[in-house]
């Protein structure tokens, strides 16, 4: 199984390299500021009591409070979230919001638990963490398997404990609960602001453009509707389950179909297609938005796409990287094409700190110009020291961590 710790320190190693990074700052790049590890003891619906293993990554605050998500997943592991806590801190330093990178999990398997184990559950992990976390100091959010209605859960306990209301201390909450207006949507709309910048430079007409998107959720459907707005062809989507593939692919009949099925497959005038073979499509722009490790060495060389558009978390595995570039495609990385999500929690968090409510149009009248700023910047960087996108926004990331550091 690949680490993705070690699979940072590489991507860290490589970014220090190019840049020239003092060798003292990147020596304490290598390492977290400092993990949690904590036990979670849950009175379970039976009355035994079951302990979880829970966690939480803080990994480096130059810029601002730790930010990133707490997921609920029998796969968590230390190493797990010690990467993804310092993907946060590049995401965050990639689009320049003031935030450092933070990432928090349990060892469960979430499906398992009934509503009331959930949120003993939930509740006991913030009184393991509280007094390392608030709206100056960490703000945690939803990632897999998490929800706005456990953030509710999560911010009550914290404000319970600290014995004032800090509503900043945790993002992702429902609208009711401090939530901010367009978070639904934002990833996917990001995702599309920096396809829309891409397209400009690539040349690239919306018309004749071909889109394959993997994964339906909010990020990927989402996503595909935008898209297809702007007047791409989208010719392939899929879920868990599987995908369907038709140069006329009619999204409304899609998830309509999706909806009273539960599946995507074996719609009507469409080809099914699994997982994996939609990687493999003939298409202009490829967009994984499901799960991590989807392009290894194994299927690299089958990806007939010209542009990939990472809106999943690291579904390109740093060998597939490697290949990908010497065959000519261009690869948006995840720290910039899905960062309109932490961006959006970022004004969420500005919300509540400073007690303002923005509409939706507020919100993304914001997002979009900070997602165009942060493309153009790293695309920049990639033209300066002739290299990859994602290469370019680690270097342009790091830059302004290690500025920070120096001060």
């Amino acid at each position: 199984m690949n680490n993705p710790f070690e699979n940072a320190l590489v991507q860290l190693d490589k970014a220090a390299k190019i840049m020239n990074l003092d060798k003292n700052i990147h020596e304490t790049l290598k390492y977290p500021d400092r993990v949690l590890m904590v036990s979670v003891p849950v009175q379970m619906d039976n009355g035994e009591t079951k302990v979880f293993s829970g966690f939480r990554s803080q990994y480096n605050n130059a810029l601002g409070p730790y930010k990133g998500g707490i997921r609920y997943h029998q796969n968590v592991s230390l190493d797990e979230v010690k990467a993804l806590s310092f993907w946060m801190m590049v995401k965050c330093a990639t689009v320049n919001i003031p935030m450092g990178g933070g990432k928090g999990g349990i060892i469960v398997n979430s499906k398992e638990l009934s509503e009331s184990e959930l949120e003993r559950m939930s509740r006991v992990y913030i009184q393991k963490i509280w007094r390392n976390i608030g709206s100056q100091i960490d703000v945690p959010a939803p990632d897999m398997y998490t929800t706005p209605k456990i953030m509710g859960w999560m911010l009550n306990e914290f404000e319970k404990l600290l014995g004032h209301a800090d509503p900043g201390a945790i993002t992702g909450k429902a609208i009711a609960d401090g939530g901010s207006a367009g978070r639904e949507t934002a990833t996917a709309q990001g995702g599309v602001y920096v396809v829309r910048e891409l397209a400009k430079k690539l040349g690239l007409k919306p018309a004749e453009t071909t889109v394959a998107v993997q994964g339906m959720g909010n990020v990927g459907g989402f996503m595909a509707k935008i898209l297809r707005g702007d007047g791409y062809k989208i010719v392939a989507m899929s879920d868990s389950k599987g995908g369907v593939y038709s140069e006329n692919l009619n999204l409304e009949a899609l998830f309509k179909h999706k909806e009273e099925t539960g599946s995507v497959q074996n719609l009507e005038g469409t080809q099914n297609v699994t997982n994996a073979e939609l990687l493999e499509l003939p298409v202009d722009i490829l967009v994984p938005a499901a799960m991590e490790n989807q392009i290894t060495k194994d299927n690299v060389n089958k990806i007939k796409a010209k542009v990939i558009v990472e809106m999943a978390n690291g579904p390109t595995t740093p060998e597939a990287d490697e290949i990908l570039k010497q065959n000519g495609v261009v690869v948006v990385p995840d720290v910039l094409a899905n960062a309109g999500g932490v961006a959006t929690s970022y004004f969420e968090w500005v919300q509540n700190v400073k007690n303002e409510k923005w509409t939706e149009v507020e919100v993304f009248a914001k997002l979009e110009p900070l997602m165009i700023k942060a493309f153009d910047e790293v695309w920049e960087t990639k033209e300066k020291y002739s290299i990859d996108l994602r290469t370019a926004a680690f270097v342009k990331a790091i830059e302004r961590v290690a500025s920070k550091m120096k001060h």
